[in-house]
């Protein structure tokens, strides 16, 4: 897990350093949030099965919010690959909820 921990925080960081203002950019509700890595949570970083793992990220916006944003991505020896971002929380609160159905995490609307 901590080579995926570790690729997961390079893959940031050099994001990161090629973009013009050195932020992390992800597009959320058509606007373009420029973030900056403030803590990856290693305690859930998770093994989705074969090589794919899934990782919570808070970030902390040019807006003032902070961001928990999860990450998808494929790990193979040497190799890192995101397969998808998504903005979990806005300063704490919730878009969407985890739950587990048969052995597999489903995205599921906040109630």
């Amino acid at each position: 897990m901590s080579d995926a921990s570790d690729g997961l925080k390079r893959f940031i960081s050099g994001y990161s350093a090629k973009s013009a203002d050195k932020k992390f950019h992800i597009p959320y509700q058509r606007k373009d949030l420029a973030l900056d890595l403030v803590k990856l949570h290693d305690d859930r970083f998770s093994s989705l099965g074969g090589d794919k793992y899934f990782a919570c990220v808070d970030m902390k916006g040019t807006d003032g919010k902070v961001y928990d944003i999860d990450f998808f991505m494929i790990v193979q020896p040497g190799k890192l690959t995101v397969t998808e971002t998504s903005v979990h929380k806005i300063n704490g609160k919730p878009l969407y909820n985890w739950k587990e159905e048969k052995g597999v995490w489903k995205k599921m609307k906040v109630s």
